[in-house]
């Protein structure tokens, strides 16, 4: 008989975007390795991205629980439908700020702790109780970001008998937007106390990194696991290759996760090869920020650029397996070493090469150069960088820009579904 268990997320379908993908792909294989998943998801969320396309994802016979939410954000639309958007997304602008952002911000940060999905967290525990007991089920999953939904498994975990997983997609004090939100040192210390207690109560942690398992090592005795993102073993039409020599970013490009040493290097290829100019395009598909944005511009790159703004998932797999060229950037600074973002496996099955630019010891230059995917640099390596960059387009004019990756298998969804059943068994 199948194991049942409750998965807590507040990301779901149609909402588009990473949040909601790795949840998605488990439960369309957890039925593989006998468990019964049943989803619980709020009746009435406020998704800053919508992908439709994820709908023909979702197994038929999958349980799909609803409870309604209250969602502070539809109030801050009244003041900044834009900003506020913006800032349910995580992506904070930490230059020229408005009146009303920095006050955004400081409510956010103070008045909603650890997020302002928190209202969720006490009906949901009152009928979770009642279903958990009504349906024999002692298994109980909570993933974040929004953090709040881990206070709905300490909740349970303290009042009933049963087991419970805990997911983090993303740190959640060290986030690098953490240090954004104008929190006073009572906020500060009161998120450090709930991360510890959730920490500390979980029967089982889940990490997406080995560096945040190696921060959570040191704040608790509780069993870490890393299970990564993925990618997913799809058919695709086959994207006929661009002629030109594209180099793509997928997904959101924040302003401090902004390489002034790429478009550098780009600017001064442009400058010194007549063919170069010619073939080369640089393309994103995602929100990128007005700052990079007038980065670009500033270093002459504006007329080889294509912004398409959101794409359904599907339109993102397809650029990324037309694309010569495919980058994957982190912000430069210690704290995101442990952030891989859920692109970088989708890119790796893509079979395109891929420039990585971030921190120094950072998981996805472990992942690229264990899987012989691509090259990744430091953002003080301009000249390596430029040096790669000319590599790449002398294999593009020969016809010969291509990779061999070694052990993708293990990062299939399938595969990391299987390692987080035996978890499940295991509890």
């Amino acid at each position: 008989m199948a194991k049942k268990v409750v998965i807590v997320t507040y990301y779901w379908e149609p909402a588009g975007g990473p949040g909601v993908q790795r949840w998605l792909k488990f439960v369309k294989y957890l039925q593989h390795f006998d468990i019964e998943p049943i989803v619980f998801i709020p009746e009435n969320p406020s998704y800053p991205m919508v992908d439709e396309t994820f709908s023909d994802e979702i197994p038929k016979d999958i349980t799909i629980v609803k409870q309604p939410i209250f969602e502070p954000y539809k109030f801050a639309e009244i003041l900044s439908k834009k900003k506020s958007k913006t800032i349910s997304k995580g992506i904070i602008a930490n230059e020229k700020q408005s009146f009303v952002e920095k006050l955004m911000l400081y409510i956010r940060g103070n008045f909603f702790i650890p997020d302002a999905r928190k209202f969720w967290v006490k009906p949901s525990v009152k009928f979770l109780k009642k279903y958990l007991k009504e349906n024999n089920i002692d298994t109980v999953i909570t993933t974040g970001p929004p953090h709040s939904v881990h206070l709905i498994g300490l909740k349970l975990r303290k009042q009933m008998d049963i087991k419970w997983l805990a997911d983090f997609r993303d740190p959640w004090t060290t986030i690098g937007y953490h240090d954004e939100l104008r929190l006073t040192k009572k906020s500060q210390q009161k998120h450090i106390k709930l991360e510890s207690e959730v920490l500390q109560t979980a029967d089982q942690l889940v990490t997406t990194s080995f560096t945040t398992k190696e921060e959570f090592s040191v704040l608790t005795k509780q069993p870490i696991e890393v299970i990564t993102n993925g990618y997913d073993v799809e058919k695709f039409p086959a994207a006929p290759m661009d002629e030109k020599f594209t180099l793509s970013h997928i997904g959101s490009l924040l302003s401090e996760r902004n390489p002034l040493v790429l478009w550098e290097v780009l600017a001064e290829l442009i400058q010194e090869n007549a063919d170069f100019a010619k073939d080369f395009q640089l393309q994103f598909a995602g929100v990128v920020s007005e700052r990079i944005q007038r980065d670009i511009r500033e270093a002459g790159l504006e007329k080889h650029t294509t912004y398409f703004g959101y794409v359904s998932h599907q339109r993102a797999l397809q650029l990324q397996r037309a694309s010569q060229l495919l980058v994957v950037i982190e912000i430069d600074a210690a704290k995101t070493k442990g952030i891989i973002a859920g692109k970088l496996f989708e890119y790796m099955a893509a079979e395109r090469p891929i420039i990585g630019l971030g921190p120094k010891d950072a998981d996805i230059a472990k992942i690229i150069q264990e899987t012989n995917t691509g090259t990744y640099f430091l953002y003080t390596e301009k000249e390596k960088l430029k040096t790669q960059v000319v590599a790449y387009y002398e294999a593009y004019k020969q016809q010969k820009l291509q990779v061999s990756a070694i052990g993708l298998q293990k990062y299939s969804r399938k595969a990391l579904t299987k390692k987080l059943a035996e978890v499940l068994h295991s509890l």
